[in-house]
Formats: C-alpha cells, sequence, structure tokens
C-alpha cells in the first residue's frame, strides 16, 4: 500500500486562491503555489501538468463549489423563498471563501482559458450548463404570476447578488453580513407576487 500524498490538490488551490487573491493571476505560479502550500517545488507537478492546468482548476473548483451551493438552494422548482435563499448564498458563499470570491468575481478570462487543454474547457462547459439550466428552470418557474418578467428573475437571482458582493470584492474586501440582508430585501422585492 502507497503512502497517502503529503500535500494534496485543495492545498495547492487555496494556496493559489490565496496568491490570486493578494496579487492576480501573475501571482499565481507554479513555483509561487508550491511555497504557499509549504511543498516543494516538483510536488506541485504531481496534481498539475503546467500554469494553464493550476489556472484552469482554480476557476473550475471555485465555480462548482460556489453553483453547488446555488443550485441546490434553488431545487428543480423553485419558489419565491428558494430563489431569495439561492440569491443570499451568493454573499455567503463569498463570505466562507473571501480568496475563491476574489477568483470568480474576477472572471474566467483572468485565467487564461484559451491556454487550457480541451478536457479543462469541457469541465468548464458542463458547469456553465449545470448554471444554465438551473437559471433556466428557475425563469420558467418563477416568471409565471402575471408581470413578473424573465427579466426580473434574471436581475434577482444574477444581477443583483453579483452587483451587492463585487462592490466589496473588487476593493478588496469581504463582503460584511449586512450584504445578505440586502441582497435578501432586494430580491424579495423583485419576485414579490
Amino acid at each position: 500500500m502507497g503512502r497517502p500524498p503529503t500535500y494534496t490538490t485543495a492545498q495547492f488551490l487555496g494556496a493559489a486562491a490565496e496568491l490570486f487573491a493578494e496579487g492576480g493571476a501573475r501571482a499565481v505560479t507554479m513555483a509561487a503555489a508550491a511555497k504557499a502550500a509549504g511543498a516543494p517545488n516538483g510536488s506541485i507537478y504531481h496534481r498539475f501538468a503546467d500554469r494553464p492546468a493550476l489556472l484552469a482548476a482554480l476557476w473550475t473548483t471555485n465555480l462548482r463549489d460556489f453553483q453547488d451551493d446555488f443550485i441546490a438552494l434553488l431545487g428543480p422548482a423553485p419558489t419565491v423563498d428558494d430563489a431569495v435563499a439561492a440569491a443570499a448564498s451568493v454573499v455567503h458563499w463569498c463570505r466562507r471563501h473571501p480568496a475563491g470570491a476574489r477568483v470568480l468575481d474576477a472572471g474566467k478570462q483572468a485565467f487564461s482559458p484559451t491556454e487550457w487543454t480541451p478536457e479543462a474547457t469541457a469541465v468548464l462547459a458542463r458547469a456553465e450548463n449545470e448554471l444554465k439550466a438551473a437559471l433556466k428552470r428557475a425563469t420558467l418557474t418563477l416568471s409565471d404570476p402575471p408581470g413578473r418578467t424573465v427579466d426580473d428573475v434574471v436581475l434577482a437571482l444574477v444581477e443583483v447578488p453579483r452587483a451587492v458582493v463585487h462592490r466589496y470584492l473588487s476593493s478588496g474586501r469581504t463582503p460584511p453580513p449586512k450584504a445578505a440582508d440586502l441582497v435578501t430585501r432586494s430580491v424579495r422585492k423583485l419576485l414579490h407576487p
């Protein structure tokens, strides 16, 4: 039986997220991520073939983690309460994962997706399609009462939480608890029957 790995993928990705939060994409190198994880330089290459692979994993891992919470709260046929909880979960996730939140706030273009392998691109496409499908179900379900449009639902579920957290993340701050209250009130007003 082999020895368990000393340094995990999660440790390297956590270190890379912290490097990104502090210095942007240029700060995320293989050597810097290994050093920040407390690992020898060569050990990171057991997890990631190269820097584009590290950047791809950094983006997709944070995206999946974030959207798993969001999609689970929406459920298959969301109510207004489900939508409010999902929108507020954006703030809660950012508070629990401040470095990961800065990764997502930067947008995938910051992670050079044109340099990713076809496999990494396919992983991203699957994740993006899952999120699109969840949002489509939500818009179909929640835009039903007269007077509530698809645009209202998209504004409530996507644009409001994004704008609220971006206000803090873009200046290097973690959204405070009151940000979740703001999202909750705003989304409830937008989706009120």
